[in-house]
C-alpha cells in the first residue's frame, strides 16, 4: 500500500497539472489561486486510501479524486463570499484579492471542473476488468458525487437558516454539520471502494466511518473554539460565543441548564453592546456550570468509536484498517 505522504504528493502533483484555458487566464488565475493554497488535501486522501484498501493501481483514479478537491475548494470560495470573510488558511480570500465577481465566477468554473474530472476519466478504464463493471462502477462514484455536491449546498442553506432561528434542536444541528462537514469525508471513502469494485457492503462501511469521525471532528472543533489552547487549536477561542453561532455548545446549554442560567445565556446572546472577552467569559461559565463539556466530550467520544466499530468491520486485513485508524486519532488529535 501506498503511505499518506506519498498519496498527498501524487494529489499535489495532479492538481498543478489541472489544465485550463489560458485565452481566459484571468477567469482561472483565482482558481489556481484557491486550490494552491494550502489545505491537507483529506478528500482525495480519503478517496486514494480507501480504493488502495482493494487495488493497488491508484493513479487511475487520481481525477476522481482531486475531483473532491476542486469541488471543496469550490464551495471554500462561495462560502467566504456569503460569510464575509477575509482570511482563509492565512492568505486573503479570493473575493477580497480580486474582488466578489470574480469569486463567483470562478467558483463556478471550479464546480464545472470538478464534474469534468470526476465523469471523463479516461485512465480509470484502462485496465483488465470486465468494461460492464467499471461502467457501472463509475456511474455508482458519479452518483455518490451527484449526493455530496447536492447535500453540501443543504448543509450550507441550513446553517444560514440557523442564524435567523431562536431554537435549534441536537437533531437539525447534527443533521446540518453531517451534510455540511462529514459528507464528504464519507462520500470520499466511498467512492474509492465504489471505483475500486468493493463490495457495496465495504462501500457503506467505509461511507459510516467517514460519516461518524467527520461528524465528531465538528463537535471537537466546537468544544475547542471554547477551551482549546489558542497556540494548538490556530485561532482565537470564543469566536463562535461571540457570534452567537448555533454550535452543539450553545444548543445543548440552552436545553439543559437551569431557568435562571437559560435566561441569563438568552441575555448575552440578545445583547449587542459588550466586551468580547466579558461575553466569552460568561457564556463559558454557563456552559461549565450546565456541565455541557462533558456532554459534548461524551458525544465526541460516542461517534468516534461508533466510526472505530465500522472500520473494524471492513473484510480487509488489519494492516490495511491501520492506516485509517491513525489518520482518525490524528485528525482528532488522539494518542489512542
Amino acid at each position: 500500500m501506498f503511505s499518506q505522504p506519498e498519496i498527498t504528493q501524487i494529489i499535489n502533483d495532479a492538481l498543478q497539472r489541472i489544465q485550463t484555458n489560458q485565452h481566459v487566464d484571468r477567469l482561472y488565475e483565482p482558481v489556481r489561486y484557491a486550490i494552491a493554497n494550502g489545505g491537507k488535501r483529506i478528500r482525495p486522501l480519503l478517496m486514494i486510501m480507501a480504493y488502495n484498501l482493494f487495488r493497488d493501481d491508484i493513479l487511475r483514479i487520481i481525477d476522481n479524486a482531486i475531483a473532491m478537491e476542486v469541488y471543496h475548494n469550490f464551495t471554500l470560495l462561495h462560502d467566504d463570499v456569503m460569510d464575509k470573510a477575509v482570511m482563509r488558511r492565512g492568505k486573503p480570500c479570493v473575493h477580497v484579492k480580486w474582488n466578489e465577481n470574480a469569486a463567483i465566477l470562478s467558483g463556478d468554473t471550479m464546480l464545472a471542473l470538478s464534474y469534468r474530472l470526476m465523469t471523463e476519466n479516461r485512465a480509470f478504464f484502462n485496465c483488465d476488468a470486465d468494461p460492464a463493471a467499471l461502467y457501472d462502477a463509475m456511474q455508482q462514484a458519479v452518483n455518490t458525487f451527484n449526493e455530496a455536491t447536492i447535500g453540501v449546498c443543504e448543509g450550507q442553506h441550513l446553517d444560514m437558516d440557523f442564524e435567523t432561528m431562536d431554537d435549534v434542536s441536537e437533531k437539525q444541528y447534527m443533521d446540518m454539520i453531517r451534510l455540511k462537514t462529514s459528507l464528504l469525508l464519507s462520500c470520499s471513502l466511498k467512492i474509492g471502494a465504489q471505483l475500486a469494485l468493493a463490495q457495496p457492503r465495504q462501500a457503506d462501511l467505509l461511507y459510516t466511518f467517514g460519516e461518524k469521525i467527520g461528524l465528531a471532528f465538528q463537535l471537537q472543533d466546537d468544544l475547542l473554539d471554547v477551551y482549546g489552547d489558542p497556540k494548538v487549536f490556530g485561532k482565537n477561542i470564543g469566536g463562535d460565543i461571540v457570534a452567537n453561532k448555533k454550535t452543539f455548545m450553545l444548543i445543548k446549554t440552552l436545553e439543559m441548564a437551569s431557568d435562571k442560567h437559560r435566561q441569563e445565556l438568552k441575555k448575552w446572546i440578545a445583547m449587542t453592546d459588550f466586551a468580547n472577552e466579558d461575553k466569552i467569559k460568561a457564556v463559558t461559565h454557563l456552559y461549565n456550570v450546565s456541565g455541557t463539556r462533558q456532554v459534548c466530550e461524551q458525544k465526541i467520544n460516542e461517534l468516534f468509536a461508533e466510526g472505530m466499530e465500522a472500520l473494524d468491520q471492513l473484510n480487509v486485513t488489519d494492516d490495511k484498517k491501520n492506516p485509517f485508524r491513525q489518520f482518525a486519532l490524528k485528525l482528532m488529535n488522539r494518542q489512542s
